[in-house]
């Protein structure tokens, strides 16, 4: 699956695991989520999280999500912070989340690391969260990843049963949308919705489907205007993906009455 992706929304949209994966961090601490890009060399960072506070004693944490062997992984990464600290002049501590697949993974050697990796970086392995059981549900939630698929289907039942809350429930099927449809690729929204046995949810208000949802809406306009106006250019399609759904729904009701390409570019000079 897109790990960089997944858990960036994974960490937006429950930041309190921040806390229960690196000891210290305060649970209500905030944090901005960036990815950052290293000039130099043009690293890009999985992901950056910086505390929302005045206190300059909080850290930034550097995320970085492995799911697959790669022996130069640790010089990379370690390579990436430091160059980003001189970069943008960081006068702040910083602490390491790595969050890996499986322990057997070869990352590269750790002798050039081991003081960083002992004592700023914590290494959170997926796969030893398999036979847990009684998990809070951010750590339920991580569990996932790594399930057989066997046993999926009952855990992501079991971890919407946990939710306390419409909002809570509605946010922990996004997540489980994603992972299962990383996982179950061939499935359709309905037959997803059938093996979370939740028929009768409105899951238009999760953020997967409203992406899906966008993407295919994004789509089916493209194909009319080009049916009606000829083929777009790049600068004209980049605009149109760039719309908010609102937007596109304004577009697709008046494309109905363009007549060539200038009035498209009319339209989107008044509504971009």
């Amino acid at each position: 699956m897109k790990t960089d992706k997944f858990f960036y929304r994974f960490f937006l949209s429950r930041p309190e695991l921040i806390s229960e994966l690196l000891p210290g961090i305060p649970a209500d601490c905030q944090f901005d989520y960036s990815a950052p890009v290293i000039k130099e060399k043009e690293f890009r960072l999985d992901g950056l999280l910086t505390p929302i506070s005045d206190n300059f004693s909080l850290p930034l944490i550097f995320l970085e999500a492995q799911m697959q062997s790669d022996q130069g992984f640790y010089g990379r990464y370690f390579g990436s912070i430091y160059l980003y600290l001189q970069q943008y002049a960081i006068n702040r501590p910083w602490r390491g989340l790595v969050i890996i697949h499986r322990r057997s993974q070869n990352l590269g050697s750790e002798i050039p690391y081991q003081l960083l990796l002992e004592n700023q970086v914590q290494r959170f392995y997926l796969e030893d969260l398999i036979p847990w059981v009684n998990l809070d549900i951010n750590l339920a939630l991580l569990r996932l990843v790594v399930l057989p698929t066997s046993e999926i289907q009952g855990a992501a039942q079991s971890i919407l049963q946990s939710a306390k809350t419409q909002a809570e429930f509605i946010q922990c099927l996004d997540l489980i949308e994603v992972i299962l449809i990383n996982k179950f690729p061939q499935l359709t929204t309905e037959e997803l919705l059938r093996m979370l046995d939740l028929t009768t949810v409105d899951v238009t208000q999760t953020r997967f489907y409203q992406d899906v949802f966008q993407a295919g809406e994004v789509n089916l306009v493209l194909r009319l205007l080009t049916r009606l106006c000829g083929s777009l250019s790049e600068d004209q399609v980049s605009q149109i993906r760039g719309l908010s759904l609102d937007r596109l729904e304004e577009l697709a009701e008046a494309l109905l009455n363009f007549e060539g390409l200038s009035d498209l570019d009319g339209w989107l000079r008044s509504h971009v």
